[in-house]
């Protein structure tokens, strides 16, 4: 194959508008976040909360904190449907041509961090599967290289690749986990698991719900990566419905109600423990896979608007040798902590153009502005920072301050507090100045 057919087949349109004609529907989009979000993590979040609470209240906790993300991704969502572009490229726009470097970097680096934190989680449990199937000791490290090179060979050929992969591997698993519910409600009467004290200890309800809807905010601030893709803003919003609302609910309440009946929150454990055997390590590669090649697919898209003459197929491959070191080097071992990290400087960036977009700067988004954006927008920096810093305020200790406490979710303490201050923010400098701020010179 030449040059150019090379060219083709990895072009995923990371610095320009995804065109209409290659757009898709909900249910396809839908599927890749359901691919994204039904992942081992996605599992054993629902079993600490059904570890700690009864199913009636961890049911409503996870809908809480679903419903939180649903909104978030739609809004975010739909940014990248109007304009058919990249987070990092909306960035571009919301932050300066020389700004977005910074936030770039950022999310790059939040994406690099979750592909180590998935890629080491994954080859530390298929480790642990094989030897309680086999008897036989295998290697984390060689397991991890090997996870890293499958979730690459998909994230190299961008959404498409994402796609087809979740158009497989989704139904696939749905089968295997609901026959696993099947299998445990036969041992455990739903009407008798509902009304059981939850096995571990309590877990207030704001913190299960807080656990929830800050485990997937970065998923939900970075929706454009994937809705650039959507025909449109309905079918933007309809994926993150299906995507976050109904998909990930359900993933993680089945986590919930196989750790209540069996009092264990490890989900490998649990399908090995039903006889699945071989079965559960092929849905443990395929929920890390359909997880994982999308933080590749994210960190590259990212990379691609600070090295802005790289394809992105070589950024992407770049990406995933750089990730399965920092996986090798033991980072999921600090999981917790790269989580609150993430989830204080991630998603104030998506309260910031969101609210440019919506409320101030609709029109200047547009890729034939692109030549015309300043180079950095100071106000969008402020706002940034003022959610951050609020969000590690309201993060407990150790990981946080802990001062005082907004809604009890740092990563939408985040959020919020970057709206309302670069909306205030804004306001103020119209109001002195009689113009908006750093509007495109004309």
């Amino acid at each position: 194959m030449g040059e150019g057919g090379e060219v083709e087949m990895f072009k995923d349109y990371e610095r320009e508008p995804v065109p209409m004609e290659l757009r898709k529907n909900w249910l396809e989009m839908g599927l890749v976040w359901i691919g994204i979000g039904m992942c081992l993590a996605a599992l054993m979040l629902g079993g600490v909360v059904g570890f700690g609470l009864d199913l009636k209240s961890a049911a409503a906790a996870i809908v809480l904190g679903s419903l939180v993300l649903t909104i978030v991704n739609s809004l975010c969502s739909i940014v990248g449907a109007d304009t058919g572009l990249s987070t990092a490229m909306i960035g571009r726009f919301a932050f300066g041509d020389i700004g977005v470097y910074v936030t770039a970097a950022v999310l790059a680096m939040g994406c690099y961090g979750w592909f180590a934190v998935q890629l080491g989680l994954f080859g530390e449990t298929a480790a642990k599967g094989i030897d309680l199937i086999a008897g036989v000791p295998v290697s984390t490290q060689l397991l991890i290289v090997i996870g890293g090179i499958l979730m690459l060979a998909t994230a190299i050929y961008g959404y498409r690749g994402i796609a087809t992969l979740s158009k497989v591997a989704v139904p696939l698993m749905v089968i295997i986990l609901f026959a696993s519910l099947i299998q445990i409600l036969n041992q455990h009467p739903w009407g008798q698991l509902i009304v059981e004290p939850p096995p571990g200890d309590p877990l207030p309800f704001g913190v299960a719900a807080s656990i929830i809807a800050g485990s997937f905010m970065v998923g939900a601030v970075i929706g454009p990566d994937i809705t650039r893709y959507a025909k449109d803003r309905k079918h933007a919003v309809g994926a993150a419905i299906l995507g976050f609302l109904i998909g990930f609910s359900l993933m993680v309440y089945l986590g919930s109600i196989l750790a209540h009946a069996v009092g264990e929150w490890d989900a490998v454990k649990i399908m090995i423990g039903l006889g699945w055997g071989l079965i559960a390590i092929v849905v443990l590669i395929l929920a890390q896979w359909t997880t994982n090649d999308n933080n590749l697919y994210s960190a590259a898209l990212n990379l691609s608007v600070i090295f802005r003459t790289w394809p992105k197929w070589k950024l992407t491959l770049v990406a995933g040798v750089l990730g399965i070191i920092i996986a090798l080097s033991g980072i999921y071992g600090r999981f917790i902590q790269w989580l609150m990290v993430l989830s204080a400087t991630i998603p104030p960036i998506g309260g910031v153009y969101v609210t440019d977009y919506f409320l101030f700067h609709r029109d200047m988004y547009k890729y034939e502005n692109l030549d015309r954006i300043p180079k950095w927008r100071p106000l969008m920096f402020v706002a940034w920072a003022a959610g951050s810093i609020v969000a590690f305020c309201t993060t407990p200790p150790p990981n946080g301050f802990g001062l005082f406490t907004l809604t009890t979710v740092p990563a939408v303490d985040a959020f919020i507090v970057a709206v309302v201050v670069q909306a205030v923010l804004t306001a103020i400098y119209r109001n002195i100045r009689g113009k908006w701020p750093e509007v495109m010179p004309m």
